[in-house]
């Protein structure tokens, strides 16, 4: 064997021991509720590869996920929006696109809203469904609280502030969204486009409903037709360490474009 041989195996086996020890440790990401539930699935196809790595994914918002990363609370934190021109301390890494829609119980005859419609109903100045072709029946405004960067998205497309919105009930994560408007036949919402495609193909009596004549679709997101539309990002403090580089880099790999799609987001 000669010794430029011997070199090369010697390299071989350092980069194959230096990755098992780089893949072994201990994470923690928080923040956003819509970012979690895919976080969390790569999370245990990461774990599976490499065992001794143990990740814990908590949500609490994207707010969340901002102020533990900084503070050093979390390694990575789940953002489901664009980093604001103050947040230049933190790196961002693309890991899907969603869309966000307005929901409906599945019974409402109301089909599409404009974006004025959908403006004076957040203001409480068309508070009867009847007003809108529909049943004559209350309409119950659900709203998000401070801090989700869904209600940022919001606000920002309607031109509106939070303070201007006369909303009955005041939600956290999608969930909660879903579960409100599919046990209130007068309810309207909005949640995360691939959540809402989740439980309807489950069967929640939920719909979503059209924008700008666009349907509120997952492959109308992908495709770039669809207006309420935001990235889903993974961030960190400054660089990423080396065991956090080396999950969202497994995060932004084909590898997981599966559990994208099982979530009905749209992989960049």
């Amino acid at each position: 064997m000669t010794n430029k041989t011997i070199i090369f195996v010697f390299l071989l086996i350092s980069t194959f021991i230096s990755s098992l020890v780089i893949a072994k440790g201990r994470l923690t990401i928080t923040g956003s509720s819509t970012v979690a539930p895919l976080v969390m699935e790569i999370a245990k196809r990461f774990e599976k590869k490499h065992p001794d790595t143990r990740i814990d994914v908590q949500t609490g918002g994207s707010s969340r996920g901002i102020y533990d990363t900084r503070l050093k609370l979390a390694d990575i934190g789940m953002v489901s929006r664009g980093l604001k021109p103050i947040e230049k301390d933190l790196s961002s890494f693309l890991i899907a696109v969603d869309g966000i829609g307005m929901i409906v119980h599945k019974s409402n005859p109301v089909n599409e809203l404009s974006d004025d419609q959908i403006i004076d109903i957040y203001q409480g100045k068309i508070d009867s469904w009847s007003n809108l072709g529909g049943n004559k029946q209350s309409i119950t405004v659900v709203n998000k609280a401070e801090g989700r960067s869904t209600l940022e998205l919001f606000l920002t497309h309607f031109s509106l502030k939070n303070s201007q919105i006369k909303a009955q009930v005041v939600i956290g994560d999608n969930q909660q969204g879903i579960k409100t408007v599919s046990g209130n036949a007068g309810a309207i919402g909005y949640v995360s486009i691939g959540a809402a495609e989740f439980e309807v193909n489950f069967g929640t009596p939920i719909k979503l409903l059209p924008m700008k004549g666009k349907a509120a679709t997952v492959g109308n997101v992908s495709k770039g037709l669809y207006a309420l539309s935001r990235p889903l990002n993974l961030v960190t403090y400054g660089a990423p360490d080396t065991l956090s580089k080396q999950f969202i880099e497994f995060a932004q790999t084909p590898g997981v474009h599966d559990l994208i799609e099982a979530q009905f987001f749209v992989a960049p």
